[in-house]
C-alpha cells in the first residue's frame, strides 16, 4: 500500500539521462511486482515458458536492467525478510484483493470482456519464493550485487543510501522516506507510454525524483513529525489510518498539536496508544543488516543465455542484443571511480 502522502510533496521530473554514473539501490519486491503486473499476454495473463514457469519479472528485470546498465547507471537490487508481525492485517488485505481480483479476471474472460479481464489481471499478481530466487540467479549472472534484508526492504534500502553506499532509493512508495532514505526515484520501472486503469487513455510516464530535505523544508516537520504524520493517514503497520483523516488534515494537525499523540487526544477515535509507538519505533528503528557488499562485476554473456534462452525459452536475438547493452554499459562504468557512482 504505502503510505498516501503525494499529494502534499513535489515530485521533480527528471529524464534516464540525469541519473548516469548514479548508484541506485531498488526495492526488489516493488519492482518485480510492476514487472508482474504491467508485462502480461493479450487476454492479460503472465508470461510463461514451456513448463509453465512464470517468466514476466524476469523479462522486465532483464530488459529493464540491460536500459539502466547502458546508460551508466548502476543498480543494486534488495529482497524483503520476514515482515514486522505488525504487517499482518495489511498482509491479509492484499492477499483478499488477489483473490477477489481473480475471480472477476475469471468472469471477464468467460465474458469475453478483454479489456476487464486485464484491468483484473494485474491485481493478481503473486511473487513466490521460487521466482524472487530467479531473480537473484538473473542479477548474479549479471554481475549487479543484492542484498537480503532481515526485515523490510524498503528499509534496508533506505539504510543503505543513508550510509552513502548508494544515491538513492528506488521504489514506487514513499515509505522511504519514513525510514529515513535521503532520496527517492520513482516510475524507473515504468517508464514510458501506460494505458490509464478503465480508461482508454495513454500517458507517457517518466521518472521522478523527491528529496527527503525538500519535503521536511516545504512541510516545515521534522522526519519525526512526517512519520506521525504518516500513522495518521495509514502505513502498513495501520492499514487505513485515523477515520476522515486526509493528507491536509493530518499536516494540519500535526502542525497545530506538534506531534501524535497530542494529536489523537484530540480525536474521537482511541486507538492503542502502544501501538502507535511500535509504529513509529519500527520507522526509526528498522531491523538492518550492515552485511552487505556492493560490488558489480562483469556479466556472464553465455551464462545469461544458457538460462534465459536454454531454460526459460527467451528470444536468443533479442537476449544477445541486451547483452551488448549490458557490455557496454559494463565497460563504461567499470572505468569510473567508485566515488563517482555514489557522489551528489
Amino acid at each position: 500500500m504505502g503510505v498516501d502522502f503525494g499529494g502534499l510533496i513535489e515530485k521533480r521530473k527528471i529524464n534516464l539521462e540525469d541519473l548516469q554514473g548514479k548508484s541506485l539501490v531498488v526495492d526488489g519486491y516493488n519492482a518485480l511486482y510492476q514487472f508482474l503486473a504491467i508485462i502480461r499476454g493479450k487476454m492479460g495473463e503472465p508470461l510463461t515458458d514451456r513448463s509453465g514457469r512464470v517468466t514476466s519479472h524476469l523479462s522486465g528485470l532483464f530488459y529493464r536492467t540491460a536500459n539502466m546498465m547502458e546508460r551508466g547507471i548502476q543498480l543494486a537490487y534488495v529482497f524483503d525478510g520476514q515482515p514486522p508481525a505488525m504487517k499482518e492485517i495489511e498482509i491479509k488485505r492484499r492477499m483478499k484483493i488477489k483473490e477477489d481480483a481473480l475471480i472477476q479476471y475469471d468472469d471477464a474472460i468467460k465474458r469475453g470482456a478483454l479489456d476487464e479481464a486485464k484491468k483484473f489481471a494485474q491485481m493478481t499478481s503473486k511473487l513466490k519464493d521460487d521466482m524472487v530466487e530467479d531473480a537473484k540467479t538473473l542479477l548474479n549472472l549479471l554481475g549487479i550485487p543484492w542484498i537480503q534484508a532481515p526485515s523490510e526492504g524498503e528499509a534496508q534500502a533506505s539504510h543503505v543510501v543513508c550510509k552513502n553506499d548508494s544515491w538513492a532509493v528506488v521504489s514506487q512508495d514513499y515509505d522511504s522516506f519514513l525510514f529515513g532514505a535521503t532520496r527517492l526515484v520513482r516510475n524507473l520501472n515504468i517508464t514510458g507510454r501506460r494505458k490509464l486503469p478503465g480508461k482508454n487513455v495513454y500517458v507517457e510516464i517518466e521518472p521522478e525524483i523527491v528529496e527527503l530535505r525538500k519535503i521536511i523544508d516545504d512541510l516545515k516537520l521534522t522526519r519525526e513529525q512526517l512519520i506521525d504524520l504518516a500513522i495518521l493517514l495509514g502505513t502498513d503497520y495501520n492499514p487505513g489510518g485515523f477515520k476522515g483523516v486526509g493528507p491536509k488534515t493530518a499536516l494540519k494537525l500535526i502542525r497545530e498539536h506538534g506531534d501524535l499523540l497530542k494529536a489523537v487526544e484530540t480525536m474521537k477515535e482511541s486507538p492503542n496508544i502502544d501501538d502507535l509507538f511500535k509504529i513509529r519505533e519500527l520507522f526509526l528503528n528498522p531491523k538492518v543488516t550492515d552485511d552487505y557488499e556492493l560490488k558489480w562485476r562483469k556479466p556472464d554473456p553465455e551464462a545469461i543465455v544458457a538460462f534465459l534462452v536454454n531454460d526459460r525459452d527467451f528470444s536468443e536475438v533479442r537476449v544477445r542484443s541486451a547483452i551488448e547493452r549490458v557490455s557496454r554499459g559494463w565497460e563504461k562504468s567499470s572505468g569510473a571511480t567508485l566515488e563517482s557512482f555514489f557522489g551528489s
